[in-house]
């Protein structure tokens, strides 16, 4: 055999495993250090574009599994495939403003329920908020991120938090849940759905206030409700204690009107009963987009900002009795 036809036939070193298994290495370390200079560095140059065309995509399409820190200092038990928990891992924070408005709000003693509470990131910080003269209840219906809300929560010590495996609704009834795909765990939801599906599963419905225990509605602070179309029946069933609420309780409601409409409902509704308990309504920014979260997590807090147009898009509204432009 001549040398030529040797050259010819022999794997070259750019396709020889130990060649691929180098290139993955050096692709691995280059990840690695952009996603350390997107959480650590100062300032926020490059960043957006980094995340949003590089790290973003390629850490969903190869998921790393790790215990990350979060902005905050809470832990968490991490799969990069999944949306909320490839942003705690790449930036160390879930929706930045929602964060920050927590913050604003929650003090010693005070308490938060969390409807839709997926992984637990808003109920660990309520419950490093409030303290030990607190309580959190953390209520979530999708079987495995209750089980992932339930790690974090002994993984962060947090003492003051009662979880609940069950979904809220205006009704006590057995509910299907669909989950298109496993990269967004959060969108587990009751709006019918045609397409080919991660998991399929039921569990058990209530009003909100049959699942809490006596003193939790009557010492919330905030309640929060995200749940992927079915807040229209969240909130009908929490409708007849509104006026049972602390003074300065405030609502917090992601509202999806194009699936709040799937299921019969609609946003207005929805406003009309809220304004009919002495709530004003607000609007609070949010944006998924990762290449949106650097310069989120290096700006000034929004606070949300008095609305009074149509709401005809996803948003992340408030109610408060406070009657102002801007709320504090």
């Amino acid at each position: 055999m001549s040398r030529s036809r040797t050259a010819a036939t022999s794997p070259t070193a750019a396709t020889s495993p130990t060649a691929a298994t180098a290139v993955t290495a050096a692709t691995e370390a280059l990840v690695t250090l952009g996603s350390r200079y997107v959480r650590h560095a100062p300032g926020t140059f490059g960043k957006a574009a980094l995340a949003a065309r590089v790290l973003n995509p390629y850490l969903r399409d190869h998921p790393r599994r790790r215990v990350v820190q979060t902005r905050s200092g809470a832990r968490f038990a991490v799969d990069t495939e999944d949306l909320i928990q490839r942003y705690l891992y790449l930036f160390g924070a879930w929706e930045p403003h929602m964060g920050a408005w927590l913050r604003s709000r929650l003090g010693p003693g005070d308490g938060f329920v969390d409807v839709g509470a997926n992984i637990g990131v808003f109920s660990v910080l309520a419950a490093r908020l409030v303290g030990d003269a607190g309580r959190v209840v953390a209520v979530e219906a999708s079987p495995a991120c209750h089980r992932r809300l339930e790690r974090h929560v002994r993984l962060n010590g947090c003492r003051t938090v009662r979880t609940v495996n069950a979904a809220a609704s205006d009704r006590r009834q057995r509910l299907t849940f669909t989950l298109a795909s496993s990269r967004n765990t959060g969108a587990n939801s009751i709006v019918p759905y045609d397409g080919p599906a991660e998991a399929v599963f039921e569990v058990d419905a209530a009003p909100l206030p049959d699942l809490l225990a006596p003193g939790e509605l009557e010492s919330a602070r905030v309640i929060k409700i995200d749940v992927e179309g079915a807040e229209g029946a969240v909130v009908r069933g929490l409708a007849p204690l509104l006026g049972g609420l602390r003074p300065d309780a405030e609502i917090t409601v992601e509202v999806t009107p194009a699936r709040m409409a799937a299921l019969g409902d609609s946003v207005e509704e929805l406003l009309q009963t809220m304004a009919g308990a002495g709530f004003h309504v607000y609007r609070l920014a949010n944006d998924y987009d990762p290449a949106s979260y650097p310069p989120a997590l290096g700006g000034p807090r929004r606070v949300p900002l008095r609305w009074r147009a149509p709401v005809t898009e996803e948003s992340d509204l408030v109610f408060s009795r406070t009657d102002a432009e801007a709320l504090p």
